[in-house]
Order: structure tokens, then C-alpha cells, then sequence
């Protein structure tokens, strides 16, 4: 059975459309697959529905909703991945808008900041690459691609540009951990910190923080991931069964936008079962004729 709990598609900062993404999780033999879109839920009814569209097609695929949350802890960012919500509850739906609602101006803040740079980056070409989706650093990288001043996406995340504390970053508004945390278990949701330990992309928080985390609910934390080597997947592993955490993998695909592929890390399925015991907000949604 092969799980992988973390994509995105166009409704963030993904190139797939969620139709897309379902179906190329058919084409890639995944059994279970989760869209943790940036801070939003929008891409969701649409993967459903390209999943029913599929018939006997995706019979084998089971979708489960869930969202990639921006938090601050101690003045360094890291994700939060919430599944299986009730995305219509009203406290933690507000929180979201608050995240997402304020992408835009912090967006437009690094391209001032990219422009004073030099770099001859246009506000009309982030938008152009974000279309409707909620606008993160990757589209900005993305335009510095198209405009030759990085050769990858992945580049564009270093201090001299986007990375936090770089030249070109502006904050933006973000969640406390535990308040989201918080937030989720009141949706009925499940919370598993996303690749605590990604180096690459700037500061991480101390191990330490993971303690505190755990005691406001935390339910696990990603190891299985293209940004943790084989040492840290190992500490991590141990570290979380001193805190009585679930260990989960997956890919973090983000269509051409990265170059990880769909299932390229995955979660073990007795881990998967234990995350939809402890939801109640929501249900996977299985392909026609699947189980759950």
C-alpha cells in the first residue's frame, strides 16, 4: 500500500490543477493520497470530484483533505500539516483567511525588495504565475527562473534572495504552533510537523521544540522526506518514539515546480490507519468501489 500524505497543486503553490494531481496519483499506483495545499481547502472539491470522474479508473485511489499550515515559533517558520478538518469550522477557518489574506502584500513587499535589487522582477508576472492560488515565495522564485537570475526554483530559497532573513524575504502574518495545534484538534483534525529538520530552506527549530509540541497535542512529525538524509531521519525517528509521535512520509510534490516525484517517500499504512482513528472532522474519500 503506498501512502503519500504531503502535494500541492495550483491551488497553492503547486503546477499540477487538483484534477491533475489525482490523476497522475492514479498513474503513479498510489493507494492513498493527501492534498496539504498552503493554508487552504480550495483545491479540495475538485480533487474529489476528478476522483469520482475516474470511475474504475481511480478505484484503487482514496483522497485525504488536509492543508499545510504557515507558523512562527520562537522567530523561526515551520509547517504544520493538518488532515482529516472540518474545514467549514468557523474559529479555525478564520485563522486560515487571516494567513492567506495576507500572502499577497508580504508578495509584493519581496518583489519591491527584488526590484531595488536590480532584479527587474514585475508585479503583473508574480501574479500571472500565481493565478488564483494562495501566492507564496515559489511563484516569486518561479519568476526569477523565467528571468534567468536563478537556474532553479530551489536556488531562489538562499539568503541572497528568498530564504528567511535573506535580502529579498518579508515576514508574514503567521500561526503560534500550538494555537494551531489547537485550532485543529477543535476541527477534529490531526496535526504531523512537516520536515522539521529541512535544513536547506534556512532555520529549523531546536529538537527541544518538538517536546512542546508534543505535550499541546502534536500527533507526528514527517521524517521520510527528500530534505532529510539518512542521519536525520534516523534521530528524528528516535526522538518521536521518545515523545510517543507518529512517523510519517511522504513526497512534498509540487508538480514541475520541484523535482520529487509522486510516492517518492510514503507512509507506513498502519501509521495511515492511526491518523484516520484519531479524526473526526472529516473522511477519506475513496475512489469508486474503495475502502477508506
Amino acid at each position: 500500500m503506498r501512502i503519500d500524505l504531503h502535494t500541492h497543486s495550483t491551488a497553492s503553490d503547486g503546477t499540477d490543477t487538483p484534477t491533475e494531481l489525482i490523476r497522475n496519483a492514479v498513474a503513479a499506483g498510489l493507494d492513498v493520497i493527501a492534498l496539504t495545499d498552503h493554508d487552504s481547502t480550495r483545491g479540495h472539491a475538485e480533487a474529489i470530484a476528478a476522483l469520482a470522474d475516474l470511475g474504475d479508473t481511480g478505484r484503487r485511489l482514496t483522497f485525504v483533505p488536509g492543508a499545510e499550515l504557515s507558523c512562527r515559533l520562537d522567530g523561526v517558520g515551520l509547517h504544520l500539516l493538518a488532515y482529516l478538518f472540518d474545514a467549514t469550522e468557523p474559529e479555525f477557518l478564520a485563522a486560515r483567511e487571516l494567513v492567506r489574506d495576507d500572502r499577497v502584500p508580504r508578495a509584493r513587499a519581496m518583489v519591491g525588495k527584488l526590484q531595488e535589487l536590480g532584479v527587474p522582477i514585475t508585479w503583473e508576472r508574480v501574479a500571472r504565475i500565481a493565478g488564483d492560488a494562495s501566492l507564496g515565495r515559489p511563484h516569486i522564485a518561479t519568476a526569477l527562473v523565467e528571468l534567468g537570475v536563478v537556474e532553479t526554483v530551489s536556488d531562489a530559497f538562499a539568503p541572497q534572495w528568498l530564504a528567511d532573513g535573506g535580502r529579498a524575504y518579508a515576514p508574514k502574518y503567521e500561526l503560534d504552533p500550538v494555537e494551531a495545534i489547537r485550532l485543529v484538534k477543535a476541527a477534529g483534525g490531526v496535526t504531523v510537523l512537516a520536515h522539521p529538520q529541512a535544513v536547506k530552506r534556512g532555520r529549523t527549530v531546536p529538537e527541544s521544540a518538538l517536546a512542546k509540541l508534543a505535550t499541546a497535542g502534536l500527533d507526528g512529525i514527517e521524517v521520510d522526506h527528500m530534505d532529510h538524509d539518512g542521519p536525520t531521519r534516523a534521530r528524528l525517528r528516535g526522538l518521536a518514539a521518545e515523545l510517543g509521535l507518529l512517523t510519517t512520509g511522504s513526497s512534498d510534490y509540487h508538480g514541475s515546480r520541484k523535482t520529487v516525484e509522486l510516492g517518492a517517500f510514503t507512509t507506513d499504512p498502519e501509521i495511515y490507519g492511526e491518523i484516520t482513528r484519531r479524526s473526526s472532522g472529516a473522511f477519506p474519500v475513496p475512489g469508486a468501489g474503495g475502502h477508506a
